[in-house]
């Protein structure tokens, strides 16, 4: 009765293990490699999938997905003799499980030391400033070499990216005074220009106040010139008003004439700024006796011109009495 419990239980175990070594479970993501008597023979797809017990067992258990493995700093010397560390990573994806697991050993390992090598050859043959300047051209080049380096291998390199460059310290000294220095050239340029825009501007503004002074000057001077010319025509139409006045023999406008030159005479004289002193005349009736005696002159000779146009001879006219001094004429 006990061996025959004992022998149930050993055929349970033995259904079970051979339960577990047939079938296969394979997650998403994932392909195996089946081997019979240590041959490869194929490859399980995501799913289940049975074996042939004691004949074939899983080899390799391969990632299908996309990987990313580090490249290490190192230290690579540029085509100008700079020394910089240089580090990156590499994005890669197997394509083929069988290829990728049986003829490389170490997948990551290997790529990892190719990105390093090519690294090295590709930074070592470009001038610092291009290494600091192109790093999308070195990732280009980079990525070039190592996906047709790793095609055999059955995994292909989607991107390659240089993490840090790190030139020596010296170096970045340098540059950093290079930068200030280009930073201070900028400023003293930009300064400088605008300075030259400022002097344009004040010159413009100065020129264009200029012009505007010499057409005020210019417009100006016509209007002076133009008021003198009426003040001209105006003192020829008073002259000439005056003339015919005499001519009438009306001695009033004369007397109004050398009366109102008098006074403009006088008045420029009170207001020089160099007369101290202004003397008035004591006797201003000798003035307007003077205008009275130049007016019974004017009507006498008026007098005699049109006797001599008479036809018939006329007799001579009284003479006209003598007015007094400080009278005006034609006041009576």
């Amino acid at each position: 009765m006990d061996m025959s419990v004992l022998f149930v239980v050993a055929l349970v175990v033995l259904a079970f293990v051979l339960l577990f070594s047939v079938v296969k479970i394979v997650p998403q993501g994932r392909e195996y490699t089946v081997e019979r008597f240590g041959k490869y023979t194929r490859t399980l797809s995501p799913g289940i999938s049975l074996l042939t017990p004691f004949v074939e067992r899983i080899g390799r258990r391969m990632n299908m997905m996309e990987q990313v493995l580090d490249v290490p700093t190192q230290e690579v010397i540029t085509k100008d003799n700079a020394m910089v560390k240089v580090d990156g990573i590499v994005f890669i994806q197997v394509m083929d499980a069988a290829r990728a697991a049986y003829r490389v050993d170490n997948l990551p390992y290997a790529i990892a030391q190719l990105c390093m090598t090519n690294l090295r050859t590709v930074v070592g043959s470009m001038e610092l400033d291009e290494v600091l300047s192109q790093r999308d051209a070195i990732n280009t080049r980079l990525l070039h070499v190592i996906d047709a380096a790793t095609e055999p291998w059955g995994v292909k390199a989607n991107r390659i990216e240089i993490k840090d460059l790190t030139p020596p310290s010296d170096i970045t000294n340098a540059m950093a005074r290079q930068m200030k220095a280009e930073r201070e050239r900028r400023a003293v340029i930009t300064e400088a220009d605008g300075e030259k825009q400022a002097a344009i501007a004040r010159a413009e503004g100065a020129k264009q106040a200029a012009i505007l002074e010499a057409e005020g000057r210019r417009e100006a001077a016509f209007r002076d010139a133009e008021a003198r010319e009426r003040a001209a025509e105006a003192e020829a139409r008073a002259t000439a008003m005056v003339s015919e006045a005499i001519a009438r023999g009306d001695v009033n406008a004369i007397n109004y004439f050398v009366a109102q030159k008098y006074v403009e005479a006088f008045a420029e004289l009170a207001r020089s700024p160099q007369q101290k002193t202004v003397i008035v005349p004591s006797e201003m009736g000798a003035l307007v006796g003077s205008i009275a005696g130049i007016g019974e002159l004017v009507g006498l000779a008026r007098d005699q011109q049109g006797g001599a146009r008479a036809a018939a001879p006329r007799p001579p006219a009284p003479p006209r009495p003598p007015r007094p001094r400080g009278s005006v004429p034609g006041t009576e």
